[in-house]
């Protein structure tokens, strides 16, 4: 269904998927370095889902995965943000030079993480096919 809108509407959704993930991380974490980290990263697992696609024995386009990754990153953007005082307190910590042995990461929100994660790469399988 999605895939077959024109390629630039779906690299536009690729690159606001890409755009929030990198605001959410930039915005919580404060840290210039993370930022350009997420968005080298994103681009990276971007072409390597489109690979991935195309060497699959049910030939997936990049047109199909194109929405994928972008449903897939808009799912961890949202995902990210309930813990978001939790990557606003480390983040501080972090650039005050605070180093802690262990960062807990609530059971919570590693469950809010997963179905977020998830139910965006379920919808992106039914509106790619």
């Amino acid at each position: 269904m999605l895939a077959q809108l024109p390629l630039v509407y779906l690299l536009l959704m690729a690159a606001f998927a890409t755009f929030a993930l990198c605001f959410v991380v930039d915005r919580w974490m404060k840290a210039r370095k993370l930022t350009l980290g997420v968005l080298v990263g994103s681009l990276g697992c971007c072409l390597g889902m489109i690979a991935v696609g195309a060497v699959q024995p049910a030939h997936w386009n990049s047109r199909q995965m194109l929405v994928m990754y972008s449903f897939v990153w808009i799912g961890l953007a949202a995902g990210l943000i309930p813990p978001r005082k939790l990557f606003l307190e480390y983040g501080d910590e972090w650039r005050r030079g605070i180093k802690r042995d262990t960062y807990a990461y609530p059971a919570r929100y590693r469950v809010i993480m997963y179905v977020s994660v998830g139910v965006m790469c379920f919808l992106a399988f039914v509106l790619a096919t």
